[in-house]
């Protein structure tokens, strides 16, 4: 964030995957969708990672606390499956919802301790603008589900990824000055959210959808919290407090509650 401005940096590594996912497609020889598949593919690009990832980048630009951030990121489990079961008929059963609170309640355990809400980047704007970005994910899973699941992956990320770009790229000629400098942070972080991230994460996301019940696989998400903790303890000597500890466990067995099978 210091080096670069949001939606400017979003769009470059959006735009640095669609001809990894071409070449990729080239390879492995992917059939690629009709227009009609294609477009629907472009629309969940853009809602997912460029509405979504780019509202989060710019609240958190704006001085908004990751703690909150994050906390309003963790009720995309919850919309996802209030629009999953009307809009797909999804079968959450009472087990299930009384998952999805319970991790909603770890997630807050985890990132209590980093909850500042004095922080001046909390206001009305970008209070609606995180959650335009969690109502996003939440819708374009849903559609993902109902509209692009037969489209090849490989050739369906591309153009994911040309939508996504579309997005946030029109959000930075209108706000922003295209400003990058290549920070050896930069650098680095460009890498792994491009290759680890857009690349591989992402996949395994569309394949979890595709094979599963959308409002089961958002569940997975309240575990991001506990191992974003996990991991800026081991990497950077961050404390673990007894409170996070016990949300990361809440948030386990949530996760095993709304994704098990049977009513």
């Amino acid at each position: 964030m210091p080096h670069s401005e949001p939606f400017t940096f979003l769009t470059v590594r959006f735009a640095a995957v669609v001809p990894l996912m071409a070449v990729l497609a080239w390879l492995v020889k992917a059939p690629w969708p009709p227009l009609s598949d294609a477009l629907n593919a472009v629309f969940v690009g853009a809602v997912i990672h460029g509405i979504y990832l780019g509202a989060v980048f710019w609240v958190i630009d704006r001085g908004m606390p990751t703690g909150v951030s994050a906390l309003i990121v963790g009720l995309q489990p919850l919309l996802t499956a209030v629009i999953a079961g009307r809009l797909l008929g999804d079968d959450v059963r009472p087990r299930h919802w009384f998952g999805l609170g319970l991790g909603l309640c770890g997630v807050i355990l985890v990132l209590w301790p980093k909850l500042n809400l004095e922080g001046s980047g909390i206001n009305a704007i970008t209070i609606t603008a995180g959650f335009v970005g969690v109502a996003s994910i939440s819708l374009g899973t849903v559609y993902q589900k109902r509209f692009v699941t037969g489209v090849n992956l490989v050739t369906g990320a591309v153009w994911q990824y040309v939508g996504a770009t579309l997005a946030t790229g029109l959000a930075a000629l209108a706000f922003e000055e295209g400003i990058i400098v290549w920070h050896r942070d930069v650098v680095i972080a460009f890498f792994w959210l491009t290759f680890v991230l857009s690349i591989g994460a992402v996949s395994l996301y569309m394949v979890m959808i595709r094979h599963g019940q959308v409002s089961k696989v958002s569940a997975v998400f309240y575990l991001v919290p506990a191992i974003a903790a996990l991991i800026a303890w081991a990497m950077f000597g961050e404390t673990l407090s007894v409170v996070q500890i016990a949300g990361m466990a809440v948030c386990a067995l949530a996760v095993a509650l709304a994704t098990r099978p049977g009513g």
